[in-house]
């Protein structure tokens, strides 16, 4: 129970601090609302959960320590955080006649919740440091000696749940100031900054080592 306990307070601290993920989740609740959202949530949880089932299959420990493999992950990864920042850029520099269409459209027609989906999925399974974020930390949490499948899936999957809660709250958040925040002046600034922060982290994945 101490180990859980303190796996959950590293979680919490791992959670808390934004990043990629964070990024995405507010874009895409601001474009498609809260479901929009939530949908980027559930594929974010999805990609963490196919991670933690690879960590427990061992399949995670090959990819860390394949360099060829590592590194086309990680290429891909940031190249797709790249091309979601470019077009929040292009959101934020889209015409005015436009952009007040765009505000008063409904949430549904501006992102799907495939869509959403699809992108937080992609951006959590093209993150690489997530493999070695999940090889590394659940098996520092299993007591020796009982480092099983079941017991590495099942640290994942709480991850994985604490994953999508934070970030269904920052969907309902976001949400809840919809009107305000799809101004298209207030909504160009955070389409600005989100795409800056997204090039941003892309280019920092794609040069930093392991």
């Amino acid at each position: 129970m101490s180990l859980f306990l303190a796996f959950l307070g590293v979680s919490f601290v791992v959670l808390a601090t934004p990043g990629p993920d964070t990024a995405i989740t507010i874009r895409n609740a601001l474009l498609g609302g809260r479901a929009g959202g939530v949908f980027t949530a559930l594929g974010i949880a999805s990609g963490q959960t196919i991670w933690a089932l690879a960590t427990s299959a061992g399949i995670v420990a090959l990819l860390v320590a394949s360099e060829p493999l590592f590194l086309a992950v990680k290429y891909a990864g940031a190249a797709y955080l790249v091309y979601l920042g470019v077009k929040a850029l292009q959101e934020a520099l889209r015409p005015s006649h436009e952009a007040e269409a765009l505000a008063v459209a409904k949430p549904s027609r501006r992102l799907t919740a495939a869509s959403a989906f699809r992108q937080g999925l992609i951006s959590d399974l093209g993150n690489p440091k997530m493999a070695v974020f999940f090889a590394s930390l659940l098996p520092q949490f299993v007591p020796p000696g009982e480092e099983s499948f079941a017991a590495l899936l099942g640290l994942g999957a709480v991850f994985a749940i604490m994953t999508f809660t934070w970030l269904a709250l920052y969907a309902t958040v976001v949400a809840k100031a919809g009107d305000f925040l799809r101004r298209p002046s207030i909504r160009r600034v955070i389409e600005g900054v989100t795409g800056m922060v997204l090039i941003g982290l892309g280019i920092r994945i794609a040069t930093e080592h392991r």
